[in-house]
């Protein structure tokens, strides 16, 4: 996954920029962004605090963790099944 440029606490600082009565395109020049890149910003961070979105982002690699835990299980499972299947 491609790393973002952008912290969380950058994110939410440019979309309090807009909400304050900035236009979005002078918002998103200014930051060198796009405008697709700035409503998908607010479509996932809308209406949060710093700490909001770092939970969030802890609680995405905690998901993504646990998920790659229960494919390798699975996979281990798989293989135990087959071996003593052969025999």
């Amino acid at each position: 996954m491609k790393k973002s440029r952008f912290t969380e606490a950058q994110i939410i600082g440019v979309l309090r920029e807009q909400e304050a009565g900035g236009a979005t395109a002078e918002v998103c020049r200014r930051h060198g962004i796009s405008e697709q890149t700035f409503y998908r910003w607010k479509a996932k961070y809308s209406g949060m605090s710093v700490s909001d979105a770092q939970k969030l982002k802890a609680l995405e690699d905690e998901n993504r963790r646990l998920k790659k835990l229960l494919a390798e299980s699975m996979l281990d499972v798989s293989a135990l099944k087959d071996l003593l299947g052969k025999n």
